[in-house]
């Protein structure tokens, strides 16, 4: 089964992602990853950008998609039975909530959504219940948006943040696929 993953630049949740993306190769899906143009272009503390798609593509065994003209076709050309993004970035929950498609990761969920197919989104976000939680409860609420358990990460010196529990992924894939919701939503 083909699972469309997405990559986003929440450089300090990468590792975590990538872990869970072993993790789902292992389970024998097919992965075709697709990154941001700022995870594909950004040098951190947290590894090179160079370093990060050489692990993606050692795991899905296929180079990420990291242009627009690739990752429009894949809604039309590739079916994904699912998509998933994580970490997803509380810019790029903005962009998928008002249906801005300018980057690779967002033009794909475009495509894939338009097959009627699930989204999955693992976010990490500074202003998750900020900013940002207006476009995650509008989300929310939207056919085919699946989102990770969430837990605020730091509560007291990051009151507004909230990131995904990476290790639930695997077991939100099948809620997703199922078409429901892995409840609760948040976590303590």
């Amino acid at each position: 089964m083909l699972i469309c993953y997405g990559l986003c630049g929440s450089f300090c949740t990468v590792r975590r992602s990538l872990a869970i993306l072993e993790t789902l190769k292992k389970q024998n899906f097919d992965l075709l990853p697709v990154c941001s143009f700022h995870f594909c272009s950004t040098d951190t503390r947290f590894g090179s950008a160079a370093e990060h798609l050489r692990k993606i593509e050692d795991i899905c065994e296929k180079a990420p998609i990291v242009t627009l003209r690739d990752a429009e076709p894949i809604g039309p050309k590739y079916k994904p039975e699912l998509m998933v993004i994580a970490p997803l970035t509380g810019n790029s929950l903005a962009k998928l909530n008002h249906g801005i498609s300018d980057t690779p990761v967002t033009l794909a969920a475009k495509s894939h959504l338009r097959n009627n197919k699930p989204l999955l989104l693992g976010l990490a976000t500074n202003d998750g219940l900020s900013g940002n939680f207006g476009n995650l409860a509008a989300l929310y609420g939207r056919k085919n948006v699946f989102f990770v358990p969430l837990r605020q990460d730091d509560p007291l010196q990051k009151p507004n943040s909230l990131v995904c529990d990476f290790e639930k992924i695997p077991q939100a894939v099948e809620f997703a696929l199922e078409g429901r919701q892995m409840l609760p939503l948040f976590e303590a």
